[in-house]
């Protein structure tokens, strides 16, 4: 049975920054979201070498000739081809030193969804009116977490709670793992930068989940962070699994426009 992936998307700015460091890749199979850090304009360098990079990968890994296995392998290892350009671009441009970005990106490769997820842009699945996280946290205040050491209400106002564990910084010190879920039409999935999970609880977001209609799940999340100050980029893919080619065509949000 042919499936693809029906998205809506939204990048922003937010209401303090200057500049979106966010980017975002929506196609028929493959979508992703990456945010930036780090460098003069450096964050916006990196998220859109990675979401070009994941662009490039789109085409590929179409290609009907493609085994499972090939395409798992493929995009697993575009994570080490991003870090390694990362790397090549901030060794030619001092100004770009220190960039780097989190990715998190989703494939439906026919009866599973595939989640390649590096840093702390999060990843959900909507399935029977419950919000679950599929991704998990790269980031300091997660391994606290799960050591017992801090409680969730601490890590809410915690001045570490962004600081990651792992991103794409070029310094080839990166572990990533390839997750296979169970697909079926009808499902939904969120992915989104930290701009809306940092900002938003998951009690917050699977409320305004249950209330919007489908079409509107993007506009009321981005208005609820709006309301709470926007104070940082927010880019949100709204993504649904229907029968069929009901194929988006391919977009690129944010920095990756640029």
């Amino acid at each position: 049975m042919n499936r693809s992936f029906k998205v809506i998307a939204r990048s922003e700015l937010g209401l303090v920054r200057d500049g979106n460091e966010d980017a975002a890749l929506v196609s028929p199979q493959l979508v992703a979201v990456a945010d930036g850090m780090g460098g003069h304009a450096g964050g916006e360098v990196a998220s859109k070498i990675a979401i070009t990079s994941v662009k490039e990968l789109s085409g590929v890994l179409s290609d009907p000739a493609l085994d499972t296995e090939s395409r798992e392998d493929l995009l697993l290892n575009i994570s080490f081809s991003i870090d390694h350009e990362i790397a090549t671009a901030a060794n030619s441009d001092r100004s770009l030193q220190g960039m780097g970005t989190t990715l998190t990106a989703l494939h439906l490769n026919g009866e599973h969804v595939e989640l390649l997820h590096i840093g702390d842009s999060r990843c959900y699945q909507w399935r029977g009116k419950k919000l679950v996280q599929l991704s998990y946290d790269h980031t300091v205040m997660q391994e606290l977490l799960d050591q017992g050491r801090l409680t969730p209400d601490e890590v809410v106002n915690h001045p570490q709670r962004s600081l990651l564990t792992q991103a794409l910084i070029g310094d080839s010190g990166i572990d990533p793992i390839l997750h296979l879920f169970e697909a079926k039409v009808g499902d939904q999935y969120l992915l989104c930068s930290d701009g809306l999970s940092s900002v938003l609880s998951d009690h917050e977001i699977a409320t305004i989940i249950k209330k919007s209609e489908p079409e509107k799940v993007v506009d009321h999340l981005i208005d609820a962070v709006h309301e709470k100050g926007a104070p940082d980029n927010v880019t949100i893919l709204w993504v649904e699994i229907v029968e069929g080619s009901n194929e988006p065509k391919l977009e690129l949000l944010g920095a990756a426009q640029v």
